[in-house]
């Protein structure tokens, strides 16, 4: 399957980019009208992703963070790329409430999030290169209702 719109978005690992990139996610999405819950949906699993690039990728470190989204006539696909610290144990990170930064009273419970709201998330990671998160999620609002794209 083809995308029918593509976008690519970087920008320098402040927090105050988390909330740019959330709305920038949001805008791309809203061409295929999904409707409100699904696009809080794409919002969330957006923030907590770029959360993560920030926070635990670059730690007090800056960099940049990459994010595509690919649309497609009823579904999303969106990556957000660090070039941090990477994950040792993507498992491990994976599971509820595992936190590599106690310190910062995280929840752990960034991938737990980003899972919820969306259809597949998938990580891959090298330890001393980043990580990339690709999530996907097909909007059943929209479904039939866009096949004049």
């Amino acid at each position: 399957m083809n995308p029918i719109n593509e976008v690519k978005l970087e920008f320098v690992s402040k927090s105050s980019n988390e909330a740019f990139a959330r709305v920038v996610a949001a805008a791309f999405v809203s061409q295929i009208d999904p409707n409100i819950e699904e696009l809080a949906d794409v919002k969330t699993a957006v923030s907590e992703a770029v959360t993560n690039a920030i926070i635990h990728g670059y730690e007090n470190k800056v960099g940049l963070v990459k994010m595509t989204c690919k649309l497609y006539e009823d579904a999303v696909e969106i990556s957000v790329t660090d070039e941090g610290k990477g994950i040792e144990d993507i498992e491990k990170a994976r599971e509820p409430m595992f936190t590599s930064r106690p310190d910062m009273e995280r929840s752990g419970m960034g991938f737990t999030v980003m899972e919820s709201f969306m259809d597949k998330v998938e990580v891959v990671s090298e330890v001393g290169s980043g990580t990339t998160v690709t999530m996907f999620k097909t909007f059943s609002s929209v479904r039939g209702k866009n096949n004049a794209l």
